[in-house]
Parts: C-alpha cells; structure tokens; sequence
C-alpha cells in the first residue's frame, strides 16, 4: 500500500504523522500473545474442566475492541482525549465503587464484577485514564500560578488509592501512585519534595506489610522462599532452567502443565520454556523499543501536558511489564500482573488499547504546529520560563 506524503485525507495525514514504529511493534506483541495463550491455555483449560481452547477464544474476542481501540483513539486530537481520560475515570471510579458493592470475593478480593458471562476488573481501566487527567492538572498549574493542580491531582490520587486498598489491591495501588511519581519528577519539582514523597512511598509500603497478611507474605516469601508456598515461583524458574538457549519448541513445554496462571500472570514463564532465551530477549527489546522511541518523541517538544501524560502512561506499562517479567524470574515478589497484549486478560487487553490509543495520539508529529513549537529545557520546566523556536 502506498499512501502519498501529499494526502490530505484524514487517514493520509494521520499514517504520516503517527509513530508507527510503535504501532508495529504493538501488533508484533500482539501476534506473540495469540501464539503464546494458544500454547499456554488449553492445559490450563482442561485443568479446570473447560474447553481447550475457551481462554483462546475469548483472548481473541477481547482482542478485536483493543485493536479498534488503538487505532480509533489515535485519530482523536489532544482536547478530546482528555475528555475521554475524564469520562473513562469517573466511570471506572463508580465501577470500582460497585465492586466493592456488589462484587464477588475471589481470593479474599473484591476486584471483578460478572457482566454478560465475562469478568470486568474497573480497576484497570483507572491507570491510563488517571495518567492523562493527572497530567493536564499539573501542566494547568504550570501556565496558571493560581491554579492548585498539583493538589488536585494528589487528592484525586489519595481517594483513588483508598478504593484500591478497599478490595485490597495493592499492585494496582502501587502503579497508580508510580505513575503520580513520575510526572511529578517531569513536572520539575524541586529534588528534595521528590525525595520527600519518595519517603512517604516507603512508609506506605511498609504500612501496607504490617496491615495487610497477603502482602507480607508475599515479601517474607521473596526474601526467605522457605518461610511459605513459592510453588508457582519454582516452577517459573524451572520453565526458564528447560527452555535454555533455543527451547524447547512450540506447544512442547512440559512446566505449563502444572502451573496454575500460565496463560496470565506466568506466560512469560512459558515463552523461555518453549522459545528459550533468546525469544525472551527478543520481547523484552520490543517492550523496551516502545517505551524509548515513544519518550524520545515528546521529551524535546515544549508540551508540558503531552511529556507528562506520555510519562505517566509508560510508566504504567513499564512497570506492569517489569512486575510481571521480575516476578517469574524471582527479581520481585510475586504478584498477579498480566504481561502487555502477552497474556490473557480481558480487562488488561482493554486497558492497554485505550493506553497505547492515547500514547499514539500523544506522540503524533503535529507539522503543522512545529514553527510555533515551544522548547524547554529542564531548567525553563522548573521555573516556568518559556522560550520558543
């Protein structure tokens, strides 16, 4: 297909200006978490006695709204993705209000609600959402002195973790209030308030363990594996301690078959099995190509708003990326985190079609506003001095 540099239609314009490097690469991973749930799944499946391929058909299913998700919301300018971000995290709020309500308890968590024979985790749906709302209201304080958005936004970060830790969902409390943290670093901050929010981080961290009986046995489990069951871990490390170099081959992984969450919170487990290390490295780059191409596409760019929502939105896929990869090789206490459009998850593959939609919005050229472009070095972030090309 051949699309003229000249066209100005609507998809014309936006195949010249959108990052496609990054949309190649989503699709890639995309194409590696069909082949990998189709692998993964059916054991799991069997297990529990559904069809072999249940979890495959509805990844795939899931997978058709991520994909128009994408591409929909990368067509939509900045003004009406920030209205999005507003609608999908005031409705997320209420959802995970009525989980709380009317939700089930599933391993001493109320997180999921039934709707239609599928599970809807809200919750999800507040990470990308938040990032952009966040964003606008700490670069809406930077052009108006009088405007109090970095207080906004960490109320609204404050009432949203007090419903996470209501469930309790403690990873999802700990990503949100990551993402906080990154943009407040970008927004140029002084390093001593930084540091300081850093120490209230910990502390929260330690409240949690001695509140919370799941989480410090998820820690005590990391730093003594013989104080509990580590079960699902060891076989983890043995998929990968199988798969060596090369693995072992496609569908011939053998540790799949007794671990509990290999299409979900373990797959990667199951692509060093099967694929080896090599195949692993190869996804980890991947992973890696988006977050790097992605920033260096805004971090030169006089937008305060786009740098931060850009921020706060990779920072969400970086660190659920790094969890779930951390915890199967035992780098990080173990904890239930689907791997980016990799491993099953409805919920998680909606998600991230409404984050990379975003991103890919956030990170189009614009040619058409590069002469009046501002320009701000990280000294003119932190003043609030602005020079321009």
């Amino acid at each position: 297909m051949h699309i003229s540099r000249t066209d100005q239609s609507v998809f014309g314009q936006w195949w010249w200006t959108i990052d496609r490097g990054v949309l190649g690469a989503v699709m890639l991973l995309v194409l590696c978490g069909v082949l990998l749930v189709t692998s993964a799944s059916p054991a799991v499946a069997e297990r529990i006695g559904l069809a072999p391929f249940h979890f495959l058909t509805r990844h795939i299913v899931f997978l058709i709204p991520c994909v128009v998700a994408i591409i929909g919301i990368s067509f939509l300018p900045l003004k009406i993705i920030r209205r999005l971000a507003l609608l999908v995290f005031t409705g997320g709020l209420f959802l995970v209000i009525g989980t709380l309500l009317f939700g089930d308890a599933t391993k001493g968590a109320t997180r999921w609600l039934y709707v239609f024979g599928f599970s809807l985790q809200p919750s999800e749906f507040l990470k990308p959402s938040f990032a952009v709302i966040s964003a606008w209201l700490i670069s809406r304080q930077r052009d108006n002195k009088s405007f109090p958005g970095l207080t906004a936004s960490g109320f609204i970060l404050c009432v949203t973790l007090l419903l996470l830790m209501m469930q309790p969902d403690f990873g999802m409390s700990f990503v949100i209030a990551l993402i906080w943290g990154a943009q407040v670093f970008l927004s140029g901050l002084p390093f001593t308030v930084f540091v300081i929010l850093g120490c209230l981080g910990l502390a929260a961290i330690a409240g949690a363990y001695f509140t919370f009986p799941h989480v410090a046995s998820r820690i005590d489990r990391f730093l003594d594996p013989a104080s509990g069951d580590s079960y699902q871990v060891e076989k983890s490390l043995d998929s990968f301690a199988n798969g060596g170099l090369l693995g072992t081959g496609p569908a011939q992984g053998q540790i799949k078959l007794s671990l509990p969450d290999s299409h979900a919170d373990f797959i990667f487990a199951v692509a060093g099995e099967e694929y080896g290390l090599i195949f692993t490295i190869f996804i980890v780059s991947i992973y890696a190509f988006i977050i790097l191409r992605s920033m260096t596409r805004v971090i030169s760019g006089g937008d305060l708003f786009v740098l931060l929502a850009v921020g706060g939105l990779l920072t969400q896929f970086a660190i659920q990326t790094i969890i779930h990869m951390g915890s199967s090789i035992q780098l990080l206490p173990a904890k239930g985190m689907t791997l980016p459009f990799i491993s099953y998850g409805g919920s998680s593959l909606l998600s991230l079609g409404l984050t990379i939609g975003m991103l890919l919005a956030f990170t189009k050229r614009r040619p058409e506003t590069l002469s009046r472009r501002q320009t701000l070095s990280p000294k003119a972030y932190a003043s609030g001095d602005k020079t321009y090309d």
